[in-house]
């Protein structure tokens, strides 16, 4: 009996219950593949290395993460893609390949191909670009999503699909905000983050997926230029303290968002991947690591530079967006199922981009 008949039939004589489980079983996927489809199955021993594909990878999550994981799996066992041509430093460092995630096909080969076994999904339009390109940020991050959720639910793959403080809205408790509690955002990019969280748990219960997420809080980092982020004020300001002495701060001083530097975040990120699934009482988490304000950031850096100078320009709609996001996670889950712990507060986190940001500045003069 067919795979599609057993379905039916069950469907038929024993109700929802029945599919589930015999979905889980088959691996059912909620997207029928060609007729002509060829797969070239591949058996790897538990000791073998994940293969891990990583889309929209050359953003500084994308980028730093690919470091991580090709020195904990080894370089070929981790393949950086994006739509983007990528600097000569990253194409050197190991595999890149192009991949548009609009596009299924090209997606589902480059599993196969490539023999995948994990996928992390980073593709996605942040929150202030989210705002002013809605059209794109629909299509990159709700249909590209259902093309990675499809291909992973077919062969199998572990998925890991970051999610945001853009996630919750001006609805959500704030100080704390919980792993589980009314969500409803405002923006583009967090009605897309909310609809992955569900479609993802939705697609593990449904048809065994093994996806897990975590809300990121802001992320710093000294590698990459301010992007589309409302957080992105807080990277901004330590270049411009380094290059110059002097910024403006698009959000009031007295906003207060969850913040954590990209050393943290990676870990997180690779500890929630390496976890047992057992000890996972959730599919998506809460982590962060310290909360702060623009003069609360300002403050700390001017014992480094005291002559430091800011002028506060509030931008409408990022701050709008700031003022609807939790001001500190509860992220007390990650803490007890998987260990979570992060190492650097405000001192050690303005203490090490001070560093960075110097002697990237440095380098970049000499060059």
């Amino acid at each position: 009996m067919s795979c599609l008949r057993a379905v039916r039939g069950l469907a038929l004589a024993g109700g929802f219950q029945s599919l589930a489980v015999l979905s889980r079983r088959v691996s059912f996927s909620p997207r029928q593949v060609a007729s002509d489809a060829s797969f070239h199955s591949v058996s790897f021993s538990e000791s073998d290395h994940p293969r891990v594909l990583i889309t929209g990878g050359l953003g500084q999550l994308g980028v730093g993460l690919t470091k991580l994981l090709r020195k904990q799996f080894g370089k070929y066992n981790v393949i950086l893609s994006d739509i983007r041509k990528p600097p000569a430093h990253v194409y050197q460092s190991g595999p890149f390949i192009y991949s548009d995630i609009l596009d299924y096909k090209n997606l589902r080969e480059i599993v196969v191909n490539n023999r995948i076994s994990w996928l992390i999904h980073y593709s996605a339009l942040l929150s202030a670009d989210g705002e002013a390109k809605v059209s794109l940020a629909r299509d990159v991050n709700i249909t590209g999503l259902h093309n990675v959720l499809d291909v992973a639910v077919e062969h199998g793959l572990r998925l890991f699909i970051p999610s945001s403080i853009g996630a919750f809205g001006p609805m959500s408790p704030r100080n704390p905000t919980p792993d589980l509690c009314i969500q409803r955002p405002q923006t583009i990019y967090g009605v897309s983050k909310v609809h992955a969280e569900l479609m993802g748990e939705y697609y593990h219960h449904r048809y065994g997926l093994d996806f897990r997420c975590l809300r990121y809080p802001g992320i710093i980092s000294a590698d990459c230029q301010p992007g589309g982020g409302t957080t992105d004020y807080a990277v901004q300001i330590f270049h411009d303290a380094v290059k110059t002495g002097s910024c403006v701060c698009n959000l009031r001083p007295d906003t207060r968002l969850p913040m954590m530097f990209i050393d943290d975040c990676l870990r997180a990120t690779l500890e929630v991947l390496e976890a047992p699934a057992e000890a996972l009482s959730k599919r998506t988490y809460n982590i962060s690591a310290v909360s702060f304000t623009p003069e609360e950031l300002v403050q700390e850096i001017r014992r480094h530079l005291p002559d430091l100078q800011v002028t506060y320009e509030t931008d409408p709609v990022r701050q709008a967006i700031a003022d609807s996001w939790p001001m500190v996670f509860d992220d007390s889950n990650a803490r007890s199922d998987w260990g979570w712990k992060h190492n650097y507060s405000l001192p050690e986190l303005v203490q090490t981009m001070l560093n960075l940001t110097g002697s990237n500045s440095r380098m970049r003069q000499a060059n």
